[in-house]
């Protein structure tokens, strides 16, 4: 199968939203996009009854569904003072105050040990997670591999070590946004019938941020179109952002009375 080669002067720009004259109230189908979309509901719905499902085929089901993932790449070392490298997509913010963000780690029965990263974070040292911009995803992808206990995947990434303001585990030079963390709280993830500990969600205190200044607005915050982070779409599939679209946040004082005339007209047809 032929493939079309990586087009690295694509760039984000931001557009309209899909239907900037939609009001309150309006159905889907009143547009021809929504009408296309609509129209897919005459296949039907397969419905999922996860306890019977197979546990892998579930894992690919919920990478496919769930997107776009942010991925990261979190950099530990352990008490020895081996440094290890790994991406996640299971991540996301939490809250921004305090800044905690969170990242999940699936067990391997196959290996039959908890991961490097897992034992890392927990040792006090901190670790940091760095975002994945399209310039290395390549580098980045490389620290998945299964490597044996205690193998330094930086060696094999071409990603440059850069030291952190407080932490000993190193951020990765090249991403454009990296966070200093400390362990804010680990969970074991159960399942709740078998009992059987399935894998780790880490909450993570965001202790420092190191951003790039080049990819900062003039009103501080990241340019999605200079940073160019990577998204996640399930088991081997990444994307870029595309094209961007700004909707404001209805605020009730301000569109209350939008509201009310729209439900009015609505009822009257």
């Amino acid at each position: 199968m032929s493939i079309t080669a990586f087009d690295s002067t694509t760039y984000s720009i931001y557009t309209q939203s899909p239907n900037p004259s939609w009001t309150y109230g309006q159905r889907v189908d009143t547009t021809p996009a929504g009408k296309d979309w609509i129209a897919g509901e005459s296949a039907g719905w397969k419905v999922y009854n996860t306890s019977e499902t197979d546990k892998m085929y579930l894992y690919k089901l919920l990478l496919s569904g769930v997107v776009p993932c942010p991925i990261a790449c979190v950099s530990t070392i352990s008490e020895d003072g081996v440094e290890n490298l790994a991406p996640f997509s299971w991540f996301n913010i939490v809250t921004n105050y305090p800044p905690v963000i969170s990242f999940a780690i699936n067990n391997n029965p196959a290996v039959g040990r908890l991961k490097d990263t897992v034992t890392n974070v927990k040792n006090g040292q901190g670790f940091t997670v760095n975002i994945i911009s399209e310039a290395f995803i390549e580098n980045a992808n490389a620290t998945a591999i299964n490597a044996p206990p205690g193998f330094d995947e930086w060696t094999l990434s071409g990603l440059t070590k850069e030291k952190c303001v407080q932490i000993k585990a190193s951020r990765i030079k090249e991403s454009a946004f990296s966070m200093e963390c400390e362990l804010y709280q680990s969970i074991d993830n159960t399942h709740p019938v078998t009992g059987e500990h399935t894998g780790t969600l880490i909450l993570t205190h965001v202790k420092y941020i190191h951003a790039r200044k080049d990819v900062l607005t003039d009103k501080g915050v990241i340019d999605l179109a200079k940073f160019k982070p990577v998204a996640c779409l399930g088991d081997i599939s990444y994307a870029r952002v595309g094209d961007a679209y700004r909707i404001a946040r209805p605020l009730w004082a301000r569109e209350e009375a939008k509201i009310q005339e729209a439900l009015m007209t609505r009822a009257s047809l």
